[in-house]
């Protein structure tokens, strides 16, 4: 763990609205401590990421917030209902989407859902019109009278999904859900996921892949050793770890030199190297600074031919802040 591993990012946005509340959640088995003190919130429509290294405590925290694992410490709350005090209320404002499939084969994608509806106590027109509705908002429709075990990985994973989102929840827990599958069967799932914040629902959402959580994530967390250990937007955590964006600009006409003296005096320019018409530059915040780049060359006589950001991802603070890849 680096020397940053301490800080942690703290954003207001999270707490207008609340859907999730979870305050020193703490779990032990034996001797080791798999949780410690964590805790986040997730506000209606927002899609909070949490992601550390394999046996970082994220499946455990889920557990815990799901009422499937009993905490040694802290407090959950879902639209303001205390799991300890009212955990009908909270189970029924959660959907839980876990990495093992909980489907039946030998049924429909339709039949599925029905009993599934059931369980939850739906029935009659209502879970008819639900069913049609969750089909939809999957992707399945023209499969609605297929047996699931027919389906492709990909589809499995989405009417896993779409069992989760049946009861209207206002919590989507969704744990791994594009762990096997294809490339567009994933995009198709994400997909999905995207289009659940514009409905109000907060989805928490654990995943192995990075880019996953760049796409969906408004907020992410980072868990190591059972320790949150930053919390933010992309852009917070990049700042967090000190990383910038790298820009580079390819000149006509030469001027390259003038070009990058008059690039350094800009505040948000922390290096300016020119080399052969080329400009490579680092930089705070680079769309904000890239129209007065853009007037720079053009007051200094110089054409643009070709311009590249490249921005500092995930998977770089995630390195900097465990010191280890989010696979390990």
């Amino acid at each position: 763990m680096t020397e940053h591993a301490e800080a942690t990012i703290r954003t207001t946005s999270s707490e207008a609205g609340g859907v999730l509340k979870c305050r020193g959640l703490t779990k032990s088995f034996g001797d080791r401590r798999v949780v410690d003190d964590l805790g986040f919130s997730i506000a209606q429509g927002e899609t909070y990421g949490l992601l550390g290294p394999n046996g970082a405590g994220k499946t455990t925290a889920i557990s815990m917030i799901c009422g499937l694992l009993r905490r040694d410490s802290g407090t959950v709350t879902v639209m303001g209902h205390d799991l300890d005090t009212e955990p009908r209320e909270v189970h029924v404002s959660i959907g839980y989407v876990p990495q093992d499939l909980a489907i039946y084969p030998d049924l429909s994608a339709a039949e599925n859902l029905m009993f599934f509806g059931r369980l939850q106590g739906l029935g009659g027109k209502a879970l008819e019109k639900r069913t049609k509705h969750v089909l939809e908002t999957v992707g399945l429709a023209d499969r609605a009278n297929d047996r699931a075990e027919h389906f492709s990985g990909g589809m499995k994973r989405r009417l896993n999904i779409g069992i989760g989102l049946l009861h209207e929840p206002k919590l989507l827990i969704l744990d791994e859900p594009t762990v096997g599958v294809d490339p567009q069967s994933r995009d198709s799932i994400l997909a999905s996921v995207e289009q659940l914040g514009a409905t109000g629902i907060g989805v928490l959402y654990t995943t192995h892949y990075m880019e996953e959580a760049e796409r969906l994530c408004d907020r992410v967390g980072i868990i190591d050793h059972g320790v949150l250990i930053a919390e933010g937007t992309r852009r917070e955590l990049v700042g967090l770890v000190g990383e910038h964006d790298h820009v580079r600009l390819e000149l006509g006409h030469g001027g390259g030199d003038s070009v990058a003296d008059r690039l350094r005096a800009l505040p948000e320019v922390h290096a300016a190297i020119a080399d052969k018409g080329v400009i490579d530059l680092t930089l705070d915040d680079s769309y904000t600074v890239l129209p007065r780049i853009l007037a720079e060359a053009n007051d200094a006589g110089s054409r643009v031919l070709s311009l590249e950001v490249k921005e500092p991802d995930l998977e770089e603070v995630f390195l900097q802040l465990t010191g280890r890849a989010l696979r390990n």
